[in-house]
């Protein structure tokens, strides 16, 4: 989120000071993400060291804390795991807020640069192995299992009459709301069509946004907040479109992850309702933003900008999920 939260900076970090046993120097905000109810920031402490501080309004799920220590203790030393507090466990509470603390990791989001070859390899090897990552009976207990019941067509539909009244996105609803109910109807129809694959771990939202590295480095995986049992394509949507990030997969890239990853033939069908279904709820994620009475008018312009994007995809002749 680009809109710091409603929080005393100085009592936060003397929280994460008491809470982890740290000397705390400087907390600085970091106006990163999309997420509406999360925040970041870097902290500093006396000995030189840094770590990155995750604030979420309500709690963070099980699986969010839980499962990234499970998988790095299984050698998956790419996850980014929160780092546990001295009497144990991960999370810490702070009034109406949660808190992990996190390693900071030097380097910079993919999204934009992309990734090397060499990283591409990585990608693939690291989807791999998590995916035949077997959960422990206490991790499979706390991640949700894939449903195919999404209920981003029913917020868009609910969103839709205010958007069409609203000042600020009354001209974009004329111009796409068509396309967008078109995509709701086309999801519906996906889910009914799905054969449920094999359940594995999946990320969940595994685009190059969320993997940080140093130049040609190892990949450091991030953000673990919505992890699911899912079959593997909810992961190798991310892989296989061209919607996420600036340097998108291509037919040599292609064959570098595939080096990694190993044979894989993902079932279409699946990967096109992952396609239109994470589509269509981050349209209903940027209206219900846009809409909403506490975003600043810079968050605002920042949705808007991203949500633009997304319906220029969906309204194109050529667009198939």
């Amino acid at each position: 989120m680009i809109d710091k939260p409603d929080i005393d900076e100085r009592l936060l970090a003397a929280e994460v000071a008491a809470a982890w046993s740290v000397d705390v120097v400087d907390l600085a905000f970091m106006p990163v993400g999309l997420d509406g109810h999360a925040w970041a920031y870097r902290v500093e402490t006396s000995d030189g060291g840094r770590c990155f501080l995750k604030v979420r309004r309500g709690d963070f799920t099980p699986a969010a804390v839980l499962l990234p220590g499970f998988l790095r203790a299984r050698g998956l030393r790419q996850v980014v795991a929160p780092l546990d507090l001295p009497e144990g466990g991960a999370g810490r509470g702070f009034g109406d807020y949660r808190l992990l603390l996190y390693p900071f990791q030097d380097g910079d989001s993919l999204w934009g640069r992309g990734l090397t070859d060499r990283q591409w390899i990585e990608y693939g090897d690291f989807l791999g192995r998590l995916h035949r990552v077997t959960p422990s009976a206490e991790v499979a207990a706390v991640l949700p299992v894939e449903t195919y019941r999404s209920s981003a067509g029913d917020r868009l539909r609910a969103l839709g009459g205010q958007a069409a009244a609203s000042e600020t996105l009354g001209a974009f609803w004329k111009r796409y709301g068509a396309a967008l109910r078109r995509l709701a109807e086309t999801v519906d129809d996906l889910a009914s069509r799905v054969t449920p694959g094999q359940h594995v771990i999946c990320h969940a939202d595994i685009h190059p946004g969320n993997l940080i590295a140093d130049g040609d480095g190892t990949l450091h995986v991030v953000d673990w907040d919505a992890p699911i049992l899912a079959p593997r394509e909810r992961d190798l949507m991310f892989v296989h479109s061209a919607d996420f990030g600036e340097h998108p997969i291509d037919a040599h890239r292609a064959e570098l992850f595939r080096e990694g990853y190993g044979a894989l033939e993902p079932d279409p069908v699946l990967l096109s309702y992952y396609r239109g279904e994470r589509h269509l709820d981050d349209v209903a994620a940027f209206l219900g933003s846009i809409l909403g009475p506490e975003a600043s008018a810079e968050s605002r312009a920042n949705d808007l900008h991203w949500l633009i994007r997304i319906a220029e995809a969906v309204a194109d002749p050529g667009y198939a999920p």
